[in-house]
């Protein structure tokens, strides 16, 4: 191998597990991040009033808890501490009760009543074998698998559009919109081929592993991997947003190495003997990047048939986002959701399949369904002495501009009365805001594209990693697995190059 040296740009999740792979390779490596603090998408900031932790984009990490790639790297000695809500998730419906995914799959099957023995027999086997089942679900939807069976088993249920699958399944409606909420978060409408894949990962997670939030903040996770690589020899510039290939010898030389927010960390203005080194053809370039941003940055460098493929690349619903400083906890009516993390809140599964249709298709709901999350709870360090943090987003359709404060503090209400008069202060994200922190979240959509069948299997080409550039890859979550907080992009994407570079078999 000639390169000695790789360049990743972005340090989100996906970025720092692909520049600690190519650093533990031996490789000499740099990240370049747009931002002044790295993180992606698990920055957190006093987004409200002083002393309010608020995590700017994730909150809740089933998938990182049970990532291959983290399990591989000693986060722990490195600051980070997950704490596990005594609930996963909490589901209440208007009559004061709630469905509840526990961390016992035996509790929540009994819940479930008359659904927990269907509940039961498709999911025992999957929490069984978990970690088997998270690493064959994390890497591309094509390849040979190590557990065969185990992954048609998994697959049968999760082609299915997820509104089919609850009412195949189930026949309460409690179950049927527990399911629905969980498979909400592919952001694709319920009938939506495969969106049910979405819903049985999280329930799976769950019951295995947990949704755990991170002591701190999501911030905790980023300074955990950053603390980790930089153990390693790796070397990180803040404050560098690389707009061109072409222009990256200036970028770079004019780059003062924003102060990094991990302690551990101190600035690093780049030399020229790593400008030097960029230009070379045997530097490895990991890019952290969506289609779009990568177009952009490589121009014509790139062929135009791949362009071509990018320019189709497509983008799904956007979110809106709310962030809230509150004098006192969430008044729920239904008493488990008070001992919940996460709380999926827009009742039915008729109203939950409306609604993430209308955000698929251009429409504003006017009962969206809300993702919510209340972790001052269970960590004191998000707020001051007896206040507390929430954060709640809602599907939009994307690049959408409008406020939707109103509507997502109504479903609030709707099963906590009295919550408007907690709420201190509030900061709201609209996805034009929310690419704005984050230029890899494109019109608001925090999965990096549209999570359809065709581009989970090819994301963004049939290229995957690859691109038509000599050493030059993609490790963003518009590359498989996909969106979330695992790694497993940067994971494969790293691997994908030392194999080209005949370091890994």
């Amino acid at each position: 191998m000639k390169a000695r040296e790789a360049f990743v740009i972005g340090a989100g999740p996906n970025g720092f597990t692909a520049a600690i792979l190519l650093a533990k390779a031996g490789l000499q490596t740099t990240i370049l991040e747009a931002e002044s603090a790295v993180g992606g998408g698990t920055r957190s900031e006093e987004l409200t009033l002083p002393g309010f932790v608020h995590d700017l984009c994730s909150a809740v990490h089933p998938l990182a808890v049970s990532s291959p790639a983290f399990a591989g790297f000693p986060l722990a000695d490195h600051g980070l501490e997950w704490i596990q809500p005594p609930i996963p998730l909490a589901h209440p419906f208007d009559d004061g009760s709630a469905a509840i995914l526990y961390r016992s799959l035996q509790d929540t099957s009994t819940a479930l009543g008359i659904d927990g023995a269907a509940y039961a027999r498709v999911l025992t086997p999957l929490v069984n074998r978990w970690p088997e089942v998270a690493r064959e679900v994390l890497q591309p939807i094509l390849h040979v698998p190590r557990s065969p069976l185990l992954l048609a088993r998994f697959g049968w249920q999760g082609l299915w559009p997820a509104s089919t699958a609850a009412r195949r399944l189930f026949r309460t409606p409690k179950a049927r919109a527990l399911f629905a909420g969980l498979a909400a978060h592919s952001v694709l409408p319920l009938d939506a081929p495969g969106s049910a894949a979405f819903g049985w990962i999280l329930a799976i997670a769950g019951h295995a592993a947990g949704w755990p939030i991170p002591r701190g903040g999501s911030q905790r996770i980023a300074d955990a991997l950053a603390s980790y690589f930089t153990s390693l020899g790796g070397k990180i510039v803040t404050g560098t947003r690389v707009r061109s290939l072409d222009d990256f010898e200036d970028r770079l030389e004019s780059a003062k190495g924003a102060e990094h927010t991990a302690e551990r960390l101190r600035n690093w203005p780049a030399p020229r003997s790593v400008l030097r080194q960029f230009l070379k053809r045997d530097a490895l370039v990991l890019c952290g990047l969506t289609p779009q941003q990568f177009l952009e940055i490589a121009g014509t460098r790139l062929p135009e048939s791949f362009r071509n493929k990018l320019r189709r690349y497509r983008y799904g619903p956007g979110v809106f986002k709310i962030d809230w400083a509150l004098k006192q906890p969430v008044p729920w009516t239904a008493p488990e959701c008070a001992h919940a993390g996460t709380l999926h809140l827009g009742g039915s599964l008729d109203e939950i399949e409306l609604a993430e249709k209308q955000a698929a298709t251009g429409v504003i709901s006017e009962r969206p369904f809300v993702l919510f999350v209340q972790p001052s709870i269970f960590d004191a360090s998000r707020a001051p002495g007896g206040m507390h943090t929430a954060w709640a987003y809602c599907h939009v359709p994307h690049s959408s501009n409008i406020d939707m404060t109103s509507r997502i503090e109504a479903q609030v209400e709707r099963f906590a009365p009295g919550f408007s008069g907690a709420i201190l202060a509030r900061h709201t994200f609209t996805p034009g805001e929310m690419e704005q922190h984050n230029a890899n979240l494109v019109g608001g959509d925090i999965s990096g594209g549209l999570n359809s069948l065709w581009q989970l299997t090819f994301r963004p080409t049939a290229s995957l990693y690859r691109t038509p550039l000599k050493n030059v890859y993609l490790c963003s979550a518009s590359t498989p697995p996909g969106g979330g907080v695992h790694g497993m992009c940067g994971y494969h994407a790293a691997r994908r190059a030392l194999r080209d570079r005949n370091v890994l078999k």
